[in-house]
């Protein structure tokens, strides 16, 4: 590791929530300087945990700088403008209307700096819905993925924003494209979140039209696990979950052999244990249940058994794992301290490590403004009038719930 490979590109953001943010914290993991512009109430995963930033602000917005600043009041809009001169790289996810509102499209970007790469994440690309708005869950349940993900028969949203950050992550891809290409019009980058997700489901579509070629109906797999026996989670003896991957006739093999199990020439292929679902349930819930997890575990790992344990997000980052070196970022942020994952891979990052930590709101508005020439006095003229605003270090960012007290003595 060393500086990243995109060491000396700048990088302006106007982010909010989860897909612009992930994408730049992507660019920043990878030696950019992010320069995050957020409105005088600061962006809105600021304020989603007992008022305060919340997990997503944390883990997205390490080491970028925060300029605090009106882009609705006319010198708002003048620092805007000498900022995207000197900038490499625009993203934002702001709606159609917020950015040509803002004046954060590529027209008016590229007359101000030619050679930009500008990227704009929205709810959907090019088409009839191109002005609407959509978010994360907007994208699953557009696209097939919250049909077949039910809590007591109705349909949810998943946990996690995959949708934002896939859409992050295509968004990081092409401004690194854009940035190799000598092509002007791959500068201008525009993805939605409904093509995220429709490109994320190929696979599920394309099977779906394959079956209801070979079959003449359409069908869908009822179940995340392929309604393949064997392959899902299951509960050891000491009632901690184990989750396997059975795929193959090999896979059974090597896990009927590890957990015990007689072999059974009835239950050989996939399509007989297919027809036998029920028994063959049963003797892999069985065989995990007899053993504790470590045992089992360790009998899973000798035979080349795909598996893991299924972990509370509080156990996570406890796993030999997670904990080897070069995985986390360890900063500290208020009076709090946090562990983060790192991009993934190591050899195209920058140096992270103690003292990454994402700004407090406006904390490097003063400096990005002198470098942007201008001079004490202005400056104070901005924050004076609201139109800039800088780092309150002693607020109080969470609302924490009183200590107890003890009673009696």
């Amino acid at each position: 590791m060393g500086n990243g490979v995109l060491a000396g590109k700048t990088v302006v953001e106007l982010g909010s929530m989860i897909a612009a943010p992930f994408a730049t914290h992507i660019l920043q993991q990878l030696g950019a300087e992010v320069v995050k512009i957020e409105p005088p109430a600061g962006e809105t995963t600021r304020k989603l945990v007992r008022g305060g930033p919340s997990g997503s602000y944390l883990a997205f917005n390490r080491g970028k700088r925060s300029l605090c600043l009106d882009l609705q009041a006319p010198d708002g809009q003048e620092v805007f403008r000498k900022l995207i001169a000197r900038a490499d790289i625009v993203m934002h996810n702001l709606s159609p209307s917020a950015a040509r509102k803002l004046g954060a499209t590529f027209e008016t970007c590229r007359a101000l700096n030619p050679g930009v790469v500008f990227c704009h994440i929205k709810g959907y690309g090019d088409g009839p819905a191109s002005e609407e708005v959509a978010s994360n869950p907007l994208a699953e349940a557009a696209t097939g993925v919250m049909f077949s993900n039910r809590v007591e028969g109705r349909p949810a949203r998943l946990g996690p924003s995959y949708h934002d950050q896939f859409a992050g992550c295509y968004a990081a891809i092409a401004v690194l494209s854009a940035l190799m290409s000598d092509d002007p019009e791959a500068r201008n980058i525009e993805l939605g979140l409904y093509e995220t997700g429709l490109h994320i489901a190929a696979r599920d579509l394309l099977g779906v039209q394959l079956k209801s070629q070979i079959l003449g109906r359409a069908e869908t797999e009822p179940s995340a696990e392929f309604s393949i026996p064997g392959y899902g989670a299951y509960e050891t003896r000491d009632h901690r979950w184990v989750y396997l991957v059975m795929l193959t006739d090999d896979h059974w093999r090597r896990f009927c052999a590890a957990a015990g199990i007689a072999a059974d020439p009835a239950l050989a292929t996939l399509r007989a244990r297919r027809r036998d679902r029920p028994r063959v349930e049963a003797l892999v819930a069985d065989a995990v249940a007899a053993q504790s997890f470590d045992d089992l575990a360790a009998a899973l790992s000798a035979r080349g058994v795909g598996h893991t344990e299924v972990l509370s997000t509080d156990r996570v980052l406890d796993a030999p794992q997670a904990r080897h070196p070069g995985k986390l970022s360890s900063f500290g942020f208020s009076d709090l301290g946090f562990e983060s994952p790192d991009f993934p891979v190591p050899s195209q990052r920058r140096d992270s490590g103690l003292g990454d930590a994402p700004p407090l709101l406006g904390e490097d508005t003063t400096a990005i403004l002198c470098s942007l020439g201008y001079g004490e006095d202005r400056i104070a003229a901005l924050v004076a009038a609201g139109t800039a605003v800088e780092a309150d270090p002693a607020e109080d960012l969470w609302s924490r719930p009183a200590k107890a007290v003890a009673v009696g003595g």
